[in-house]
C-alpha cells in the first residue's frame, strides 16, 4: 500500500519566507537615529565654511557696503552712520578718466604678460621633460625667480634699473644709451618686463606637471611611426597640455591684473601715470586720498574684471566635461 507523503510547508518563520515576502515585508525593530550618511557630511563643511564666511563673505559685505556711503577721513570715525548715497560713487569712478585709464593698463599689462609667459613655461618645460646629465641643476634654475618674494624681486629690479644702475652701466660699456626705466613711457614696459621674467615659471611647474601624465608607451609609438619632432609636439604632448595650460593662462591672468607688490615696490605709490595699475590706483585713492568710498566702488569694478575670466574658464570646463560625460 502505497504511504502518503506530505511534503513539509515551509513556516512564516523559515529563511524561504522570508525571501519570498521580499525585503519590504521585514522592518526595522529599531529606527536609526541622527542623520543619514547622505547628509552625514554636510558636517564636515561647517568648519570651512565659517572660514570662508568669516574671510571672504564678510569683509566682502563690508566692501559692497563702503562702496554705497560717503565714506572718507571725517565719517570714519562714526562710519557705520555714514551718509547713504547709493551708486553715487560707483557713478564718480565710471566718470574718472584716471580708472579707465588703469583698467586698460591692468588688462593690457595682464594680457600680454601671459601671453609671453606661456610659451616661455612651456618651452622650458618641453626642455627639462626628458632625462639627462643636469637636468636637475637646469630645474632649480628655472625656479629662482618662482621662490623669490615679489617685493625682493622689485627691490632687486629697482636697484638694477637705477639711472646709475648696472644695466644703464652694461648698455654704456656695449655703446648704447641707457635711459629712465622707472619714469615716463618706458616704465610700462619695465613693469612689464619683470613680470614676465618673475611669472613665467609657475606656468613651467603647471606644463610640467602637464606632460608627466603622457605615457611612456605614446612616446615609444611615436618614435616607431617615424613621427617628426613638430608633429609628435602637435599629436602627442600639445593635447595633453590643454589642461594644463587653460587652467595656468586663467590663473596668470588673474594674477598678473591682481598684482599689487612688483609695482608698489617697483615705483612706488603714487606710480607714475604709464604704470597706474588698478591696484596702485585703489590704494592710492583709499590711503592717500582718504576717499573710502570711493575706492571701495573701485575695488567692486575690479572684482567684476576678475570674475569675467574666471566665469569664461569655469563655462568651458563645465561645457568640456559634458561633451566627455557623453562621449
Amino acid at each position: 500500500m502505497a504511504s502518503s507523503v506530505t511534503e513539509p510547508r515551509p513556516s512564516d518563520s523559515s529563511p524561504a519566507a522570508g525571501a519570498a515576502a521580499g525585503p519590504g515585508a521585514e522592518k526595522n525593530p529599531k529606527r536609526r537615529k541622527g542623520l543619514s550618511e547622505r547628509n552625514r557630511p554636510l558636517w564636515l563643511l561647517i568648519p570651512g565654511g565659517l572660514l570662508m564666511t568669516i574671510v571672504i563673505l564678510v569683509p566682502l559685505a563690508m566692501g559692497i557696503w563702503m562702496s554705497l556711503i560717503d565714506l572718507d577721513q571725517y565719517t570714519l570715525r562714526q562710519w557705520v552712520s555714514a551718509e547713504f548715497i547709493g551708486i553715487q560713487n560707483y557713478i564718480e569712478a565710471a566718470m574718472s578718466s584716471d580708472l579707465l585709464r588703469s583698467i586698460w593698463l591692468s588688462v593690457s599689462f595682464a594680457v600680454i604678460s601671459t601671453v609671453v609667459t606661456i610659451p616661455l613655461g612651456v618651452a622650458a618645460a618641453v626642455v627639462t621633460q626628458n632625462a639627462y646629465r643636469g637636468r636637475a641643476l637646469v630645474r632649480s634654475i628655472f625656479l629662482i625667480p618662482y621662490v623669490l618674494p615679489s617685493f625682493v624681486v622689485a627691490s632687486v629690479w629697482r636697484t638694477m634699473l637705477q639711472p646709475d644702475g648696472i644695466v644703464n652701466v652694461t648698455l654704456n660699456n656695449m655703446g648704447m644709451d641707457g635711459g629712465l626705466w622707472l619714469n615716463g613711457p618706458s616704465s610700462y614696459w619695465t613693469l612689464v618686463w619683470v613680470e614676465i621674467w618673475a611669472a613665467w615659471p609657475f606656468i613651467y611647474l603647471l606644463a610640467l606637471s602637464g606632460l608627466q601624465a603622457v605615457d611612456h608607451e605614446v612616446h615609444e609609438a611615436s618614435a616607431l611611426d617615424g613621427a617628426l619632432w613638430w608633429n609628435k609636439l602637435r599629436y602627442v604632448i600639445f593635447p595633453y597640455l590643454k589642461g594644463p595650460v587653460s587652467l595656468a593662462f586663467l590663473l596668470a591672468t588673474l594674477n598678473h591684473i591682481n598684482n599689487f607688490t612688483l609695482p608698489y615696490v617697483l615705483f612706488g605709490a603714487p606710480a607714475p601715470a604709464d604704470v597706474n595699475v588698478l591696484p596702485i590706483l585703489v590704494y592710492v585713492t583709499s590711503f592717500q586720498s582718504f576717499r573710502f568710498g570711493l575706492s571701495a566702488a573701485m575695488a567692486v569694478v575690479s572684482l567684476i574684471l576678475i570674475a569675467i575670466p574666471l566665469f569664461i574658464y569655469l563655462r568651458a570646463v563645465r561645457l568640456d566635461v559634458h561633451e566627455g560625460g557623453k562621449k
